[in-house]
């Protein structure tokens, strides 16, 4: 089977082909999975390299840009009704969905989507004009009109991981083993040292996990990066780890490619956990490390039940 996109560093890759090969992917998967399972599954089928998954966005953007237009793929088939995700982050292939067997039928689905964004953002300009008017005449705040985003996650949540990404990447890399140090502790670990910079076949520390009556010796790389680790590095940490070690642990600021994923997990070798960026940040986030939430109370004044008194 030919390709149905591919992955250039400066060229847009053709969406409905990314439409089509994630519903297919879906399909082979079972009918529903989560954004890892099903990214994996559409890299596997249109058998692409490493290098195609390591490009990122901009050298300011850590995203790659395999996972950033498959979530607009995504995006598409669900605003055309052929998707649906639910709170957890699984997706899931619609009566509608099952239906799609070529790229002309995700093409339409894309340019139907379009047709309905130019007309809702015509609407738009056309609402901000009248609110522009009426505060002149009122005096009051017009509305900012909201832009079309992903169904994944809103632009505010994309913005901090970003910023994350580029605080911790902009870290030392003593300070960034620290970083990893500190959160395995937070994580449950004990005996969590650094190694640093002792030539030590990559490894940059060792700490114990303990699982109820059982503890394992963890040994870790962390290294901030840009774009996506790939198997060689895998299969670099784990020659390090050999008669040493029970499990490892690879963090990194970028992500990690598919062969890298299979690779961790071969059978008959040293398991080795991955930890991306993105995962980093929620950790960072849970453990509120250098991370902080804030919660808006929302008050809402029932007239009615006033009333039935």
């Amino acid at each position: 089977m030919s390709r149905r996109f591919t992955i250039e560093r400066d060229k847009l890759p053709d969406l409905a082909g990314m439409m089509l090969a994630t519903i297919d992917a879906l399909r082979q998967i079972g009918g529903s999975a989560s954004i890892q399972e099903l990214e994996e599954k559409v890299v596997e089928l249109e058998g692409l390299t490493e290098e195609e998954q390591s490009y990122t966005m901009t050298d300011d953007d850590p995203r790659t840009r395999v996972s950033y237009y498959l979530s607009w793929a995504r995006t598409y088939l669900k605003r055309g009704g052929a998707l649906e995700n639910s709170s957890r982050g699984i997706w899931a292939l619609t009566d509608a969905g099952e239906t799609l067997h070529s790229i002309d039928q995700t093409r339409a689905i894309y340019q139907q989507v379009q047709e309905e964004e130019r007309a809702r953002a015509k609407v738009k300009r056309q609402q901000k004009a009248d609110q522009i008017a009426a505060r002149r005449q009122k005096r009051e705040q017009a509305a900012t009109p909201v832009e079309l985003e992903s169904e994944e996650e809103g632009s505010g949540a994309t913005d901090w991981r970003a910023k994350l990404l580029e605080t911790v990447g902009s870290m030392a890399p003593s300070a960034f083993e620290r970083l990893s140090q500190r959160l395995l502790r937070e994580a449950g670990f004990i005996k969590v040292e650094v190694r640093g910079k002792t030539g030590d076949g990559g490894i940059d520390g060792v700490g114990v996990l303990r699982v109820n009556l059982v503890s394992f010796q963890v040994y870790f790389q962390c290294k901030r990066w840009q774009g996506s680790v790939g198997s060689r590095e895998i299969r670099d940490f784990r020659g390090a780890l050999q008669g040493r070690a029970d499990k490892g642990l690879f963090i990194t600021t970028g992500t990690f490619t598919s062969q890298a994923s299979e690779e961790a997990t071969r059978d008959g070798a040293i398991a080795i956990d991955l930890i991306d960026g993105d995962r980093l940040c929620d950790l960072l986030k849970q453990f509120e490390l250098g991370v902080s939430t804030r919660l808006i109370e929302e008050v809402t004044v029932s007239a009615g039940w006033f009333e039935s008194i």
